[in-house]
């Protein structure tokens, strides 16, 4: 790699990298809004339809919001996905169910059934084209709370709601690239420490390195070396230190841990993620070491625990809120007498000082209070913590971060500490070309690549039994991976084999033949297997959402699984509640394999031990058993997103005991990683 002399050339080149990603994202979210109706938005998890409006009030931000609820499904069947969180941009629309004037070449048909799928944003109104966009508070189960600007027709919603022809849909997130790109402009022109910050993890040059501070090992009896050692690098960097955790190997733990020794050094810290889910994740765990963790932003799991560390919550719970509420709600009747004299004015100035007076003070106590304020990155630039600056920036699962997005929150900090795994999830990138030319580069793989002797590796997992582990090790951590000794033979069953690639190449592959364990299958399963297998087809289809689904593959999925529980026994997988996690690439796979899971009765006793999602779903999860369903079936050997390595790492990582792999043999080990899958899992038998 050459080395790179200008650190402002480089940021300009991801500039325009993040340029291309954002026109081609905004584009393509423009021509999907035209090109498809209502239902497709709402098979991806774009839109919810119909909704019925519940209350509308002033929460503790004196935001206006109104709660939305959606149909939930008949109780055979899951809800479906959506891709609604905190912070998301939405817009309010009505759906018509008469066919409308068509322009022509606009993509829909006359069919009256097509063109029941049409909408068109909220409030309508002659000469405004588009309703005001509205953002999500929060969303738990069926009920979604939308923040909604002043004077939003709140009546209109309750109206076209109770006729059912009212829906959500996500909006373009405009908000999140100016934020990207304002850190960008700003880094490039910075002085001081952000500066220096930049030079030091944009140059290779060796004149320049991260400064530490000198002491002797700290020592902590509940970690194991390497944790002991990536604590004390973290108190020791006075520039940047990063904890690279594999998986299984309690990042997590060590991260908590370096935050807690931080703290008897610092009074404050900020503490940031990539989405609001890392966000949770660690704020609990942080809360659960005694820290006071104040969390900006609403959490993507709506309980009790998770919301009383909330900004929202917090805020509305201090002893002053109440007479501030008054105040605003004096405000607000105010504002509605429509007689402005000097009196109204008067008193309007007098309502609003104090209310700036018990919100200034309300802020104070809060934020004085907390040894940790959490955000998503994105979250770091609300206007709460406008001014504010902190001595360490924690940015947890960084490899999962485009690298503007990090300088959002690196502007506040004097050091950063970078935590996560670049051999596992990577940033979402939806433009090929800024992919290719190094958008999904990421800032902690660009600091271990310029500064490798800030990184520690975490080498001690103990998750998975020591089979699993060796592949993941010997391909992504150059064989540096060790088990711990209570997890390196963990099984479900006696003499099992830990690892299984079922080949889907061929309908002649039979379940009684997989070698799950020495044991044969019993006879019944192997007739089930067998009468199954004959109606197999495994023809791949492609969605109207552009993925793949592979109904042959899905159908000896779940047979797999069924023959592997007929080995343990009904009764003991009731009674140890193992639990399983399949796992497959695409969305279509997954949404098929949940309606035949939801139809299969041999599984029904089981299935709340049963979790099917994508490879992302699954991050930072762990199961005892992994089902993965690889989908790709083609004579040209073409394996498309099966290509992202990191993916599959992180499938295979999620299995404490078994992972069952279904995949087509000829299709897949025509990649050398997927040879050399194959013929790891075949030396296991030996």
């Amino acid at each position: 790699m050459s080395e790179i002399t200008s650190p402002i050339l480089e940021l300009q080149r991801q500039r325009a990298l993040l340029q291309m990603e954002y026109e081609q994202e905004k584009e393509s979210f423009q021509l999907q809004q035209q090109a498809r109706g209502i239902e497709h938005l709402v098979a991806r998890g774009d839109a919810w339809l119909p909704v019925t409006v519940g209350r509308s009030y002033y929460n503790s931000l004196n935001q206006l919001c109104v709660e939305v609820f959606r149909q939930p499904p008949p109780e055979e069947e899951e809800p479906l996905d959506h891709n609604f969180e905190f912070g998301k941009p939405v817009r309010f629309v009505k759906t018509h169910p008469q066919p409308l004037p068509l322009r022509e070449g606009s993509g829909y048909s006359q069919d009256g059934k097509d063109a029941a799928k049409l909408y068109t944003p909220l409030p309508q109104r002659e000469g405004q084209g588009v309703g005001p966009t509205c953002t999500v508070s929060y969303v738990d189960g069926d009920r979604m709370v939308i923040s909604v600007p002043d004077g939003f027709p709140v009546g209109d919603l309750a109206t076209l709601s109770q006729g059912s022809q009212l829906g959500v849909m996500l909006f373009f997130d405009e908000t999140t690239y100016r934020l990207m790109f304002e850190a960008l402009e700003r880094t490039m022109s910075a002085k001081g420490r952000l500066g220096y910050l930049r030079d030091l993890f944009y140059t290779t040059t060796r004149q320049m390195k991260a400064e530490t501070f000198t002491f002797p090992d700290m020592g902590f009896d509940y970690l194991n070396a390497t944790q002991e050692h990536a604590v004390n690098e973290v108190l020791r960097a006075k520039d940047v230190a990063i904890v690279h955790g594999p998986p299984g190997t309690g990042k997590t733990t060590t991260l908590v841990e370096a935050i807690y020794e931080t703290l008897r050094r610092e009074p404050q810290v900020l503490v940031c993620a990539q989405s609001n889910m890392a966000v949770d994740w660690i704020s609990e765990k942080l809360v659960d070491r005694g820290l006071n963790v104040l969390r900006i932003g609403n959490p993507s799991r709506v309980n009790d625990k998770m919301l009383s560390f909330t900004y929202e919550r917090r805020f509305e719970s201090h002893p002053d809120y109440p007479q501030l509420w008054a105040i605003r709600k004096a405000i607000r009747e105010l504002r509605s007498n429509h007689r402005h004299g000097d009196q109204w004015h008067q008193k309007m100035d007098r309502l609003k000082s104090r209310a700036t007076e018990l919100e200034i003070r309300i802020n104070h106590d809060l934020f004085s209070q907390a040894h940790v304020i959490a955000a998503t990155l994105v979250g770091s630039a609300n206007r709460l913590l406008d001014g504010m600056k902190f001595g360490t920036l924690f940015i947890d699962e960084a490899a999962q971060a485009l690298e503007a997005a990090c300088w959002i929150a690196i502007r506040r900090a004097g050091r950063v500490i970078l935590a996560g795994d670049h051999c596992q999830l990577p940033p979402t990138v939806k433009c090929y070309e800024a992919l290719r030319q190094g958008l999904g580069r990421t800032l902690m793989e660009r600091i271990a690549a310029n500064r490798p002797e800030v990184v520690t590796l975490l080498r001690m997992q103990y998750r998975m039994h020591e089979d699993i582990m060796r592949f993941s090790s010997d391909w992504f951590y150059h064989n540096l991976m060790v088990a711990a000794p209570e997890v390196q033979h963990r099984s479900i069953l006696d003499l099992d084999l830990p690892m299984t690639w079922i080949d889907t190449s061929s309908l002649e592959c039979r379940v009684d033949s997989v070698e799950f364990a020495t044991a044969m299958p019993s006879a019944n399963g192997t007739a089930v297997a067998n009468s199954t297998l004959n109606t197999l087809h495994s023809k791949l289809e492609t969605s109207q959402r552009s993925s793949l689904k592979n109904e042959g593959e899905a159908r000896l999925t779940l047979l797999a699984l069924q023959a592997y529980f007929e080995l343990i026994g009904k009764e003991r997988i009731l009674q140890e509640r193992t639990d399983v996690g399949i796992i497959s690439p695409y969305r279509a796979q997954v949404q098929l394999l949940r309606q035949l899971l939801r139809k299969n009765e041999y599984l029904k006793p089981f299935r709340r031990f049963i979790t099917v999602n994508t490879v992302d779903g699954f991050q930072g999860q762990e199961r005892d058993v992994i089902v993965v369903s690889l989908v790709r079936s083609n004579e040209e050997g073409q394996i498309g997103f099966l290509r992202d390595l990191r993916r599959m790492n992180v499938a295979i990582t999620r299995a404490r005991m078994k992972v069952i792999i279904l995949g087509d043999r000829h299709t897949l080990t025509r990649h050398p990683f997927y040879r050399k899958l194959w013929q790891y899992i075949q030396s296991l038998k030996d």
